[in-house]
């Protein structure tokens, strides 16, 4: 699914990522930890394309990363679903149309799509339908991020610190509807420095802990 062969990522001389060699199998859990600024979304972005490794292999899908022209970028990404740190949505459209947008850009009804209803009923925000961005909370706005990450039906799910905003009962529930996507086959890649949400994670699904650390990537111990 992603795989890296001494994959490495700098702006310059010094890199901020090196030597990195590692594979995300299917249906797989990971965990990404390690201290502010270590790299963790550069790591994240190098997942999905958005930035390209400046030595080494990434492959995304069996294919070089590198060697994607926009097109195939586009439907790589497709199959990738992305909760960012700081959400952001179109303040002006309600939180259903928010969640809905990657529908709308790849011209598919989402007054049609049945899926839709059931995903914003899934993560708990049926009433809030047709709230406003501005009038959510916290916990809300990363619920609503995670629906519309996973909207398209990703193969893949990378979520960057997704409970950083919230209090820890929030923070389990984004947990477990993440564990229950991955129950579901989902690959997931949490980035977080929550060490208390890693262990909540042991009583749900077998995950592993990568963690970066000097610009270098290492297996953190074994299976939770």
């Amino acid at each position: 699914m992603i795989d890296m062969q001494d994959a490495a990522f700098g702006y310059g001389a010094e890199p901020i990522l090196s030597d990195m060699t590692l594979r995300l199998a299917p249906g797989s859990f990971h965990f990404l930890t390690g201290p502010s600024g270590s790299g963790k979304t550069s790591f994240l972005k190098l997942c999905y394309a958005e930035l390209l490794a400046t030595a080494g292999r990434v492959t995304l899908f069996g294919e070089d990363a590198a060697t994607l022209d926009r097109d195939r970028i586009a439907l790589t990404r497709q199959r990738i679903g992305v909760v960012h740190q700081d959400c952001e949505f179109l303040d002006h459209l309600p939180i259903r149309d928010n969640i809905a947008l990657p529908l709308t850009v790849t011209g598919r009804d989402a007054g049609q799509d049945a899926n839709l209803n059931e995903l914003i009923a899934w993560v708990g925000l049926s009433p809030r339908a047709r709230a406003r961005p501005p009038e959510l909370s916290g916990g809300e706005r990363q619920r609503a991020a995670l629906a519309r990450a996973i909207i398209m039906d990703p193969d893949l799910i990378l979520a960057d610190e997704p409970t950083g905003n919230v209090d820890w009962e929030m923070s389990l529930r984004l947990l477990q509807l993440l564990c229950e996507l991955n129950k579901m086959g989902k690959t997931i890649l949490i980035a977080t420095h929550d060490l208390a949400l890693i262990r909540a994670a042991k009583a749900q699904v077998q995950a592993r802990v990568l963690r970066i650390a000097g610009g270098r990537l290492s297996t953190a111990g074994a299976d939770l």
